[in-house]
């Protein structure tokens, strides 16, 4: 058997044990998860103190503050073009065109549509809270247990599960549109249009706006991961009283 069909199995074990009985996990790094089980009284009680209830709680209110300083960063001037770790390139599949239209001297083309693809996605960054927001909401208690016992990064696997078609769907308009206000489109069609007309050259055509939704989306979400860890592994980080309590405060 699997690690984690075993805690399922426990975990189910634990649900139908007698009305004194307790099962408790161990702590996972500093987060102190709360006991399956509930005393005579019926209440569910934890050695930590943490009840299923303020765990619940305690992870969507980390959820929203990584979801909106994540969102928040991503959406202000700058916030892909000058960090290093979601800054958007030039597509890969047409590296060459840039190389080339560089050796050419189309250096600074190159630059401002690159700059531009970088503005569409903070543009496009705005209207990512709503969607998460939402999918908190949904959370239950298996799928916080899941992620308070999983991976650092597993309330954000979680959230790719369940906003990545809400979010494909409600960027690629707003992508578009974005590109086209900064002038994407046009300086990526007048780029590849002048490497295409180079003798002997493969002509390129990248989706646009699939690969500017894509690493929007893959931007958004690094971030978001970023936070997830260090609320998980920084108790400065930890800013409620609830967040200390859940996570080890």
């Amino acid at each position: 058997m699997t690690k984690r069909f075993l805690l399922i199995l426990l975990t189910l074990s634990a649900f139908s044990l007698s009305a004194s009985a307790q099962f408790t996990l161990p702590k996972i790094g500093n987060i102190k998860l709360p006991t399956l089980g509930k005393t005579a009284t019926g209440s569910t009680t934890t050695p930590s103190g943490v009840s299923n209830t303020e765990a619940t709680n305690g992870l969507k209110e980390a959820l929203i503050q990584g979801i909106s300083k994540g969102a928040d960063q991503a959406s202000q001037k700058d916030g892909f073009n000058l960090n290093s770790f979601i800054h958007i390139p030039f597509p890969p599949d047409a590296q060459r065109v840039a190389t080339t239209l560089r050796s050419i001297g189309l250096g600074s083309q190159v630059d401002a549509f690159e700059l531009s693809l970088n503005r569409g996605a903070e543009d496009a960054a705005k209207s990512a809270k709503p969607i998460f927001l939402n999918a908190i909401k949904s959370l239950t208690f298996t799928d916080v247990w899941n992620i308070l016992t999983g991976q650092k990064d597993a309330a954000t696997q979680y959230l790719k599960r369940t906003t990545t078609g809400q979010l494909s769907t409600a960027f690629q308009p707003i992508i578009q549109q974005s590109l086209d206000k900064v002038g994407a489109t046009r300086y990526y069609t007048t780029l590849s249009s002048s490497y295409n007309r180079i003798p002997l050259v493969q002509p390129v055509q990248t989706d646009l706006n699939q690969y500017a939704t894509g690493k929007a989306i893959d931007g958004l979400f690094t971030l978001i991961a970023q936070e997830e860890a260090n609320i998980r592994e920084n108790p400065v980080a930890r800013t409620t009283a609830l967040l200390k309590k859940v996570f080890g405060g």
